[in-house]
């Protein structure tokens, strides 16, 4: 089993990077799938909390955020929202992706949903996974990967050598 997160205490810093992977992977051939943050989105909040995500390996590109308007300090995660970006990641071939990437762990995931079944599928097929975890997830992260993940740093030449390397010498 190869999984790999990225965990960064900068805002927005994880977003960025695995985008940036995602797009360089995509350019040289490899074959996505999961999620990552559409990077051409800006937000219109101050704490970035209005986000679209980009289904891989080519969209559709999906905003899984509500606007709960100025001032909500509420959750602003669409959970319809979330449920149709799962949807469309189970619905694709899962198994002949060359690496699985999830922008992030979060709340859903940590509760049993969102992403899990999808990353699970990934690792029951030996297929690389590479997560983005915050700081409020990574306790339920470390209990979900059984403490087998290796946490990567915030940067993208060390995250391109372990998704080379783990693309190129699959555990398969």
């Amino acid at each position: 089993m190869k999984i790999a997160y990225v965990n960064s205490s900068k805002r927005g810093e994880t977003d960025l990077v695995l985008s940036t992977i995602a797009d360089h992977l995509l350019a040289s051939g490899a074959v996505l799938a999961g999620i990552v943050k559409e990077s051409s989105h800006e937000s219109r909040f101050e704490n970035g909390c209005d986000m679209k995500v980009r289904v891989l390996p080519t969209g559709p590109i999906i905003k899984i955020t509500q606007d709960l308007g100025e001032g909500s300090d509420a959750c602003r995660l669409d959970p319809a929202a979330i449920t149709e970006a799962v949807t469309c990641v189970e619905q694709l071939p899962i198994d002949q992706a060359d690496l699985f990437i999830l922008n992030k762990f979060g709340p859903e995931e940590a509760g049993g949903r969102g992403f899990v079944s999808a990353i699970s599928k990934a690792v029951e097929r030996d297929i690389p996974v590479l997560v983005g975890v915050g700081n409020g997830s990574l306790g339920a992260f470390k209990d979900f990967s059984g403490g087998l993940a290796e946490q990567l740093p915030a940067d993208t030449d060390a995250i391109l050598k372990w998704c080379g390397q783990s693309i190129l010498q699959p555990s398969r």
